[in-house]
């Protein structure tokens, strides 16, 4: 298959996350230097995560090791490092949260929070999500993906108990793939998904 088609394949989601996402507060000068700082500063960084290759051929080929990597039965442990092997320095993974009576919020997360947030509750209810409609737009190295979602807790499930879109950039930097943004939003009474989005008939 290739990516301009809309296609079915079962994938995984990223609905689930528990906590607010985090931002920086602006300074008006550089924070004192501290010896912890200075040490962490020095200290070498954690080596990146090795890649499969077989993940980052294509953005068919990354979009499936994404949703893969996260999915599985309650109680069966994910591979993070896979996970973390997928992004792009500095990408980020965006939820929209909404609360009654407050503006929707936009939780901005690194692939790290992700782990943090949502690990143990993927690992201990269960998640799979099978992709139902895809719409993607590519320009040079840059692809955006609108992924269109069915969520599940079980992988046969009749019904699915939650439903959104995904919105991915992805960067193809003429060696491997890579993701830059994954950004999504349920479905809600208000927000029904639209005919465009969903499976054509």
């Amino acid at each position: 298959m290739t990516v301009r088609t809309h296609v079915t394949v079962v994938v995984a989601a990223f609905a689930l996350l528990s906590g607010p996402g985090t931002c920086a507060l602006a300074r008006s000068g550089p924070p004192a230097a501290t010896p912890q700082a200075a040490q962490a500063a020095s200290a070498p960084s954690a080596p990146a995560p090795v890649v499969r290759p077989e993940d980052v051929t294509s953005a068919d080929a990354i979009l499936a090791a994404l949703y893969d990597v996260i999915s599985g039965p309650a109680g069966v442990k994910r591979d993070w490092d896979r996970f973390r092997s997928l992004f792009a320095p500095g990408a980020r993974l965006i939820p929209i949260a909404r609360r009654e009576g407050a503006p929707a919020e936009a939780r901005v997360l690194t692939p790290d929070d992700y782990v943090a947030r949502s690990s143990s509750r993927l690992e201990k209810d269960g998640f799979f999500e099978r992709e139902i409609a895809r719409t993607v737009e590519t320009y040079g190295g840059m692809t955006h993906v609108f992924s269109t979602y069915e969520a599940r807790r079980a992988r046969d499930e009749e019904k699915p108990f939650m439903r959104g879109i995904n919105s991915i950039q992805l960067l193809n930097d003429g060696t491997r793939w890579w993701i830059v943004t994954v950004y999504w939003q349920s479905e809600a009474p208000d927000i029904p998904l639209p005919d465009k989005y969903l499976p054509r008939k």
